[in-house]
């Protein structure tokens, strides 16, 4: 039986943040040989700290919402432990009025990922799955991401995919070994094809390829977008203009946090265009459908 039952009241919180990292652990040191890639994210991004998962769905309860949390594989290509998917999940149904587990597997880790994949699903409740295909060195389109996939798909869960450039890396010689070209969206259209069932969200606005997020996303009904990881006041004029039509009903309210503060972002987001009516749906009711919450 699931260690996790959701207790996320809807009538209780104001919006549903889908994208926010378990960056350190409060069971586990950090990996030592990650810290040049800290500074360089903190320099990237003038974030104020990285919070452990309690903390985490302190600072989210406190503001009346709810937070989807996930650690980053990326063990495998980037050589720096990630935080253990059970602490994340087991620590999130400790939290669970405020936090929603999503776990994070290489593809690199082959049939153990997929057996790591169903015993997170089956023993530990969580509900979506993290990729991120720059810091992981994949195509989302490899097949050999397939078999995971076919895991997420069989429980009709989320897969989150990073989309677009990365701060991860980003400024560090070689860009710390990170190739953007791994995130471009459009690998996102054969997955979308061959899993036609698996609610599949990419991540952020996907600079420099935003016409293909809106392309793939247009065309395939199981396709979200995130607005995580940047300043509304930055977004693309067609962002706004397919979040206010065609997509309102598959555009997502997330933060990146603690990269990028949930208190910003709203602040910012009220200013630009978006329409009375499709501000609810992008701050909670998207997410509250997709989660299977409401």
């Amino acid at each position: 039986m699931s260690k996790y039952l959701p207790k996320i009241d809807p009538a209780q919180i104001v919006a549903i943040d889908v994208h926010t990292h378990a960056e350190t652990s409060a069971r586990a040191q950090r990996d030592p040989c990650s810290l040049i890639y800290d500074e360089a994210m903190a320099k990237y991004f003038k974030e104020a700290g990285r919070p452990t998962v309690p903390q985490v769905a302190q600072y989210y309860r406190e503001r009346k919402m709810a937070a989807v949390i996930f650690p980053v594989d990326s063990e495998a290509e980037i050589g720096i432990w990630r935080v253990a998917n059970e602490e994340v999940a087991e620590l999130a149904a400790e939290n669970a009025d405020a936090l929603i587990p999503f776990a994070s597997i290489d593809p690199a880790r082959g049939k153990m990922g997929v057996r790591e994949a169903r015993r997170l699903i089956e023993d530990y409740g969580v509900r979506g799955f993290k990729f991120h295909p720059s810091t992981q060195g994949f195509y989302p389109n490899d097949r050999k991401a397939y078999s995971l996939y076919e895991v997420i798909a069989a429980h009709r869960l989320p897969a989150l995919f990073h989309t677009g450039q990365t701060g991860f890396g980003a400024q560090m010689r070689g860009g710390g070994g990170v190739r953007l070209k791994y995130s471009n969206p459009i690998y996102l259209d054969d997955v979308a094809v061959d899993f036609p069932d698996m609610p599949i969200i990419a991540a952020h606005p996907s600079f420099p390829w935003q016409d293909e997020a809106l392309s793939v996303a247009t065309h395939k009904p199981n396709v979200y977008i995130d607005l995580s990881g940047w300043s509304p006041k930055y977004f693309p004029a067609n962002l706004v203009q397919y979040s206010n039509t065609i997509l309102r009903y598959r555009v997502l309210f997330g933060s990146d946090f603690p990269v990028l503060t949930p208190d910003r972002w709203i602040a910012d987001f009220e200013k630009i265009a978006i329409k009375s009516d499709v501000r609810p749906l992008i701050m909670k009711d998207n997410a509250l459908k997709l989660l299977r919450l409401a």
